[in-house]
């Protein structure tokens, strides 16, 4: 069973901090024609956020892309893996709720935010984490 959790986290860690990249990717137009570019994300953020005012539309898309990107990072290489996992769980939740405010269960449904946000949480209390720097300053 151990063997497996670590298998299980590994892909964890990876699939998540991969999904981050690349939506953040996609915002910054490094998906190339496949991008979304940062206006239609400015434009997605307001609809996501419809009870939001306006003029903080920038700052929560600008916060989501550094947050993602920090959090994408810290999964990859395996740093503060609980704390990042939980992090991303918690922003991934807000995420899924701001989508069921503004467009209804359907839309976080079927883009499997509330899966995305579980599967954060699981890897969150995980009891070991191989392949990490974590495992490498406990092994110190």
């Amino acid at each position: 069973m151990i063997k497996y959790q670590g298998i299980a986290s590994v892909l964890l860690r990876f699939t998540l901090s991969f999904g981050f990249l690349s939506a953040v990717a996609s915002r910054l137009g490094l998906w190339g024609s496949h991008s979304s570019g940062w206006d239609k994300y400015l434009d997605y953020v307001k609809e996501v956020n419809s009870f939001a005012p306006a003029s903080l539309i920038p700052l929560l898309a600008i916060t989501s892309t550094v947050l993602e990107s920090a959090l994408a990072v810290l999964l990859l290489i395996g740093y503060k893996t609980r704390w990042a996992a939980l992090g991303t769980s918690l922003l991934t939740l807000l995420f899924a709720l701001a989508m069921t405010y503004s467009f209804g269960i359907k839309e976080p449904l079927d883009y499997s935010v509330f899966a995305f946000s579980a599967s954060a949480f699981f890897l969150a209390t995980m009891p070991d984490y191989p392949y990490s720097i974590d495992k490498y300053i406990q092994n110190k």
